[in-house]
């Protein structure tokens, strides 16, 4: 084996791991807000969480993954411990579907015309110009996903193929086959396969040379079994260095993953020398394929499973006493752990769950903003204005998230909700700062002996009474994508904007007549304009959630349609008007 053979097996590993990040990445934005759901799914149920495991790792390819993402989102607080552990069971025996498509090269030419059809290298070319003409071709997101699989799969054989190639001249070298030997021994080809899995962080990737090493030379199973146990160990490698810098519960996934792997192959390895030992199994000498490799492989982790998911509440004490509470460690909850950013999908629906924490703390201040007009709590003051920082820390390091995860490959789909996610968290932020400002006003009123009229009182109860609806409709259309629900907020925007105009007007007569000093004019002008402005930031939300129904829709044009000729909306507006209506006051009815 010389030099280019090296290279050729380097480049070919290349492929191989560029191939498995193509396929993951398109079935992931086919499968796009499903991975999401399936997360929401994750109960205390561990049956379910294991076959979450298993469909989770099936769409990304790799359980190490899986297990970092899992840290990411104990590490946010978004999991709690419990949960993890069945889903890490799961994620072991999904990855097994990767050998066995790679098990498909083991098919040869003088298997029948039919078979052969199924070997890649009759296939995977196809698969690789379909792939082309989806990407190239298609105006469908979906289909272009589809494609980057297609083309995925085939640069993963292509890459299988090479190595292989390049490892045919080790068959004749001597060198070689005295290493077969040496590996006979288990705890040798044990440490290789685990050593071999941790340099690479893949033990799709390190099967996967194995399964390409016995395509051209002779590897027996009883030298492919260890090294088989060694990669499902050496896997962990990945999930420990991930857990680096993250609270207790996120190392204690990792150390999960960990004790659930040494447990396995604690048990399996012992085991299989003991009834090698007392059976002399006949087919140990006999060379194995790369369907041999997937089978046992699948086997493995099924049998580890069925012995060990019952004992789940067990590993999960064993790796909370190997990792103890830090006395150092104050407990904290990492707002977004960017390791969500390897499943855009998952990260977008955090990213949506926290804007709706955001928007419903929003909520409170502004409505106990108001309760404060009438009735003024100095601790209730310094809970809004603590709230009001919360608020601004959401929209600092949701905004930086977010544009981090506009960076990665995503559908458009996600770039869509992306863009909402940015706009709403702009007008929530916004609307938190008029509730402060609302809360300034009544610390104002409450300085002073006197209030405003009691005609000024009434019109700011009706229109506070309006915008406390509009905020509930809007924050529920928004939580909910309902369409139907974001439709009735424009009409309400505008008798809201119509009732801040008559109320200022009145207000304007009330002061000419001198019902009114010019302190408590600007008081109750200021506060007219925030309520019409948290309004009209409602507005902007609504129109968001509309624009997912309709991508093409355009805000401006919407909103400077003509109404007249929308029955829907004057309906609505008719309806809102009736129950918000500021009546208009002459100079003569001011006067009397």
């Amino acid at each position: 084996m010389d030099i280019y053979s090296i290279l050729t097996l380097i480049g070919g590993l290349a492929f191989f791991l560029y191939g498995i990040s193509i396929m993951s990445q398109g079935l992931e934005k086919i499968a796009g807000g499903k991975l999401e759901k399936l997360l929401k799914k994750m109960t205390s149920n561990p049956v379910k969480s294991f076959v979450l495991g298993v469909c989770i790792t099936a769409v990304i390819q790799s359980s190490s993954a899986v297990t970092v993402m899992l840290i990411g989102l104990v590490n946010s607080g978004i999991m709690n411990l419990s949960q993890t552990v069945s889903v890490i069971i799961g994620a072991n025996l999904g990855t097994t579907i990767t050998a066995w498509l790679l098990s498909l090269t083991a098919i040869h030419g003088n298997a029948g015309a039919v078979l052969k059809l199924l070997n890649p290298e009759s296939f995977a070319p196809l698969l690789a110009f379909i792939g082309v003409m989806l990407i190239m071709a298609a105006k469908s997101n979906r289909r272009k996903s589809i494609g980057s699989v297609l083309i995925g799969f085939a640069i993963l054989m292509f890459g299988m193929e090479l190595m292989a190639n390049a490892m045919a001249p080790l068959s004749d070298m001597p060198g070689f086959r005295n290493a077969m030997i040496a590996f006979s021994n288990p705890l040798w080809g044990f440490i290789v396969g685990m050593l071999v899995t941790m340099l690479i962080q893949s033990s799709s990737a390190s099967i996967g040379i194995l399964q390409a090493l016995t395509l051209v030379a002779g590897v027996s199973w009883g030298v492919a079994i260890p090294i088989i146990l060694g990669q499902n160990l050496g896997t962990c490698f990945s999930a420990i260095i991930a857990s680096i810098g993250v609270n207790t519960n996120a190392k204690r996934v990792a150390g999960i993953h960990v004790v659930y792997n040494i447990l396995s192959v604690g048990i399996c390895f012992p085991l299989f020398i003991i009834l090698n030992l007392i059976f002399k199994f006949g087919f140990i000498e006999t060379n194995i394929n790369p369907a041999g490799i997937a089978l046992f492989h699948t086997c493995y982790n099924i049998l580890t499973a069925v012995m060990l998911f019952p004992f789940f509440k067990l590993i999960e004490n064993i790796t909370i006493k190997l990792i103890p509470e830090s006395k150092k460690e104050t407990e904290h909850k990492v707002f977004l752990d960017e390791r969500l950013l390897m499943a855009p999908s998952i990260a977008i629906s955090e990213c949506f769950r926290k804007t709706v924490e955001m928007a419903e703390t929003v909520q409170y201040n502004f409505i106990t903003a108001t309760k404060m007009l009438k009735s003024y709590n100095e601790k209730k003051a310094d809970e809004i204005t603590e709230n009001e920082t919360q608020i601004d820390t959401y929209e600092d390091k949701l905004g930086s998230f977010l544009l981090k995860l506009s960076g990665r490959e995503l559908t458009e789909e996600d770039n869509n909700r992306i863009s909402q996610i940015l706009l709403a968290v702009g007008d929530y932020e916004r609307i938190g700062d008029h509730a402060a400002h609302i809360l300034k006003m009544a610390e104002k009123l409450n300085e002073m002996e006197t209030g405003f009229s009691d005609e000024a009182v009434e019109e700011i109860k009706i229109i506070v009474n309006a915008v406390l609806e509009i905020y509930d409709m809007t924050l529920e259309c928004y939580k909910t994508d309902n369409l139907e629900l974001a439709q009735k907020v424009e009409p309400l925007e505008a008798v809201i904007k119509k009732g801040v105009r008559r109320a200022k007007n009145n207000h304007i007569q009330r002061l000419k007549a001198g019902q009114c000093v010019a302190e408590k004019s600007f008081i109750f002008s200021d506060m007219l304009n925030d309520l019409r402005r948290i309004a009209a930031h409602c507005g902007n939300i609504a129109t968001s959630v509309i624009q997912l129904y309709d991508s093409t829709l355009n805000k401006h044009e919407y909103n400077h349609r003509n109404k007249d000729e929308d029955t829907e909306f004057r309906n609505m507006y008719k309806d809102y008007k009736s129950r918000y209506r500021v009546t208009k006051k002459t100079e003569e009815e001011t006067v009397h």
